[in-house]
């Protein structure tokens, strides 16, 4: 029997949330009895977050950025076991990223070993968000439109062969993308133009 505590590491040794025990059991079990096992033995993960919005709840689950990868090779399976294990909440796989401050210009400039590398700032880790969050999917286009208030809309355009796997989701994604980005996106499957 696989050990529950062992799918779930917490940074800085902070105290384990019921939620995450509960998606921790629950990739523990589909560990021990399915045909995941072998992909599933090397993973854990390092935090669950719940949201709720307009009375359906999401489930974030939040991975290693180097795990994401095997991760995505079982998240079809994954997603469709833990939906049923927790009554039909949305579950999103999401790596955990870091996001570095921009170097400081003048007096205030602080010394820096390295140059902060492009993978750490504030665009690469909300696009690599975008990309987890509709992972089934791909995104095929990205447009952001300027209205004359200043405020930004991004509408993102997905491959219309995933439409039927992830229309019913798009809500989801919209709501989710905007509580961990403060951005406002669309979803759209427009017809390829070739």
């Amino acid at each position: 029997m696989v050990e529950a505590s062992s799918k779930i590491v917490k940074p800085d040794g902070k105290p384990v949330t019921d939620l995450e025990k509960q998606i921790a059991n629950a990739l523990a079990d589909l560990e021990s009895n399915s045909d995941v096992k072998a992909q599933l033995r090397e993973l854990f993960i390092v935090g669950v977050k719940e949201i709720e919005h307009s009375n359906k709840k999401s489930i974030i689950v939040y991975v290693p950025v180097p795990q994401l990868k095997q991760f995505q090779k079982i998240q079809v399976r994954l997603v469709r076991e833990l939906e049923k294990k927790l009554g039909g909440k949305h579950v999103l796989f999401v790596a955990r990223r870091r996001i570095l401050p921009k170097p400081q210009r003048g007096a205030k400039r602080f010394v820096e070993k390295q140059k902060r590398p492009r993978s750490r700032t504030l665009t690469a880790v909300h696009e690599a968000m975008l990309n987890d969050i509709v992972f089934p999917a791909e995104i095929v286009g990205k447009r952001t439109r300027v209205k004359m208030d200043g405020k930004k809309q991004i509408k993102i355009h997905l491959d219309k062969t995933s439409q039927t796997n992830v229309e019913h989701k798009v809500d989801t994604f919209t709501f989710v993308y905007k509580q961990l980005t403060g951005k406002d996106v669309s979803f759209e499957f427009p017809e390829p133009l070739f």
